[in-house]
């Protein structure tokens, strides 16, 4: 089922880094293919000369019941997919960043080996589900970091509003992006630094890869921002009064505990 694709809105900002894959993508699923066949041909024509890719896309009936998702796409490097939104980001994001899933997929697939599956996850196995779910990527001078740490929004959106040109906000989190098909303001990131710059996405993906250590993830290191304050992003948040709605822009103090969704399936 074609879930009514033609509704996804590939100009919206937040879509502009996957908008290219992601149209070919969409025009091969709407043409007939099922979505893990039209993957499966939009990565193998992205291939370069000599390369693999990450994983084959299979239909998610080939997910063995006895078997963890992640062991699952570990040891077959098979990503089981399910014809809907959720699991076309989830694919996009394996040919946009093949390395960082491919790592994250490495650490939850140890993680089960040595623990099994436990009724609570522990740090690190619920750190990269927030991550591979719901994460944004963020590179932007120290200034905004700060304010964002402090959630100090006037400052983060309106005082410091011009150096939003020097950032660059990449929504990572299948999750996230599928939530962002029907924006809402209250839709939030959870943010991971990207610290220095990376000029593309492959680069992004090699630091990103490299910088994911079972330590820092354990520590959860990430930020809530709420995406539709970005500038640009939201005609509606170029009058200050956007950002005085407390439910949403909420103070340090206000700040609820990280919700992790249910690992297990992409």
């Amino acid at each position: 089922r074609r879930l009514g694709m033609s509704h996804l809105d590939w100009q919206q900002p937040w879509f502009a880094p996957w908008r290219e894959i992601g149209e070919a993508v969409q025009a091969r699923w709407q043409g007939g293919l099922p979505l893990h066949e039209a993957l499966n041909q939009v990565q193998f024509d992205r291939l370069g000369p000599g390369e693999t890719a990450a994983v084959h896309f299979v239909a998610h009936d080939e997910l063995p019941a006895e078997e963890a998702y992640e062991q699952y796409v570990f040891r077959s490097r098979n990503c089981p997919v399910r014809p809907g939104w959720h699991d076309l980001f989830n694919g996009l994001c394996w040919q946009q960043f093949p390395r960082t899933k491919a790592r994250m997929n490495a650490l939850q697939a140890a993680e089960i080996a040595a623990m099994g599956i436990q009724p609570v996850r522990g740090p690190l196995r619920d750190a990269l589900t927030l991550l591979d779910e719901n994460a944004a990527l963020l590179q932007a001078p120290d200034a905004l970091w700060q304010a964002l740490a402090a959630r100090d929004w006037n400052a983060l959106f309106l005082d410091l509003r011009p150096l939003w040109q020097q950032a660059r906000l990449t929504l990572f989190g299948h999750a996230l992006l599928e939530k962002l098909v029907s924006p809402r303001k209250s839709i939030t990131a959870h943010v991971y630094r990207v610290h220095p710059a990376q000029p593309t996405n492959a680069a992004l993906d090699d630091w990103l890869a490299a910088d994911m250590t079972s330590e820092k993830l354990s520590s959860k290191p990430f930020l809530p921002l709420p995406v539709l304050g970005v500038p640009g992003w939201w005609a509606e948040n170029a009058d200050p009064a956007f950002y005085a709605d407390e439910a949403v822009f909420r103070g340090a103090r206000q700040s609820r505990k990280v919700h992790v969704p249910t690992a297990g399936k992409g």
